[in-house]
């Protein structure tokens, strides 16, 4: 049956800007692309322990049966939302789905008709679609542009509606972090309450790998915060942290929470398991930051690069055929590293981007930075 004529010719364009998406199969070479930051989706550990929790409370089910309103609140699931609570020094825990799910659930649900959301302008494409199936008015500030912030909080601060800030404590294209100290003194000096998506900073920020937010010890100044299992905690879904007050009208109002089967008793004690591991993985954790500032001391001056302190970095090469070629390149040297190309990042901002591990090693990372400068030089 043919498509559509209206999509095929989405699809042609893609083609013809050489920005079609693919399924490729996993290759064994140099991990620099997986959000697996502390290696914790092969941690054998973390997999035979979650295992033996199941044996002992005797969850031998597959799928947990219905939503959590219906049947599907099995006992893993207050156990390991008490215990992410805790972790995070939060009120609440809520578990979601998937981080898209969580993002999907919270801003479409609580910015209410004529409420005001402002939020970062490279904000993950789940916040930004969670935005736009609310009721809320929404204006986007420029990137980490705190000036531009409070041109906007002036702008909507004496209106009889809440303003909402959204960010996210790192961005998953350059790695960079907004200032969230100074986010959060903003959002007190306006009434506003603030939003940080953690994705990309659980198990890369803290002493225990709680987050950015903790670490700066600001977390009783955030509205609430998103925490997604598939990067650092190296499993599936996510919680939103917050008030007590905040869970019930999610459980109550949040579509993708309400409207969706629950995850299965395995899901949920392969994520309690792995928090209590993150516990323990303060080497890993330090082996991971060491990693990102040997990567910084060793890019050469010839790349157009990021050097923030995450585990997140891109080196930029404008065009998508020129940023493919170079991973292609890297592939056959042995190094997976992602070409991320228009419009997924604006055109001429096309980038090579490296995901650093605990798992990686010194000489790999040299090697790799290595190999990329000589063929930049060649082509």
């Amino acid at each position: 049956m043919k498509l559509p004529k209206l999509l095929q010719n989405k699809i042609d364009n893609r083609i013809n800007n050489n920005a079609l998406r693919t399924l490729k199969k996993q290759s064994i070479v140099v991990d620099f692309a997986s959000n697996d930051y502390l290696g914790f989706s092969k941690n054998e550990n973390i997999f035979h322990k979650a295992h033996e929790l199941l044996i002992q409370k005797k969850a031998t089910q597959n799928g947990a049966t219905g939503s959590r309103l219906l049947s599907g609140n099995h006992f893993l699931y207050e156990e390991t939302e008490s215990f992410i609570a805790q972790f995070h020094q939060s009120e609440s825990a809520l578990i979601f789905n998937s981080g898209y799910d969580a993002n999907i659930g919270l801003f479409s649900s609580v910015p209410q008709r004529n409420d005001i959301v402002l939020y970062d302008e490279f904000s993950h494409a789940s916040i930004r679609d969670g935005i736009q199936m609310s009721l809320a008015k929404s204006y986007k500030f420029k990137h980490n542009d705190l000036n531009d912030l409070e041109k906007l909080l002036q702008r909507f601060e004496n209106k009889l509606s809440e303003i909402y800030i959204v960010t996210e404590s790192v961005f998953s294209m350059d790695g960079d972090s907004p200032d969230i100290l100074k986010l959060a003194n903003l959002s007190e000096k306006h009434n506003a309450l603030l939003i940080i998506d953690e994705a990309h900073s659980l198990g890369v920020f803290g002493n225990k790998g709680q987050g950015l937010v903790q670490e700066l010890t600001l977390q009783d100044k955030v509205f609430a915060r998103i925490m997604t299992f598939g990067k650092g905690l190296g499993c599936h879904g996510a919680a939103i942290l917050g008030s007590k007050k905040l869970k019930e009208y999610l459980i109550n109002f949040s579509r993708s929470f309400i409207y969706t089967t629950a995850l299965p008793p395995h899901s949920i004690a392969t994520i309690l398991i792995a928090y209590q591991e993150l516990e323990r993985s303060q080497e890993k954790i330090k082996k991971l930051q060491e990693n990102s500032l040997f990567f910084n001391q060793n890019i050469s001056s010839i790349f157009n690069s990021t050097n923030y302190n995450s585990s997140i970095k891109s080196i930029i090469i404008s065009g998508n055929e020129r940023v493919k070629n170079a991973s292609i390149y890297l592939n056959n040297k042995g190094f997976d590293v992602k070409p991320i190309l228009s419009p997924t990042v604006s055109e001429g901002q096309e980038r090579l981007r490296f995901c650093l591990h605990s798992y990686n090693s010194k000489e790999e990372i040299k090697e790799a930075l290595l190999s990329l400068e000589k063929h930049l030089i060649n082509t």
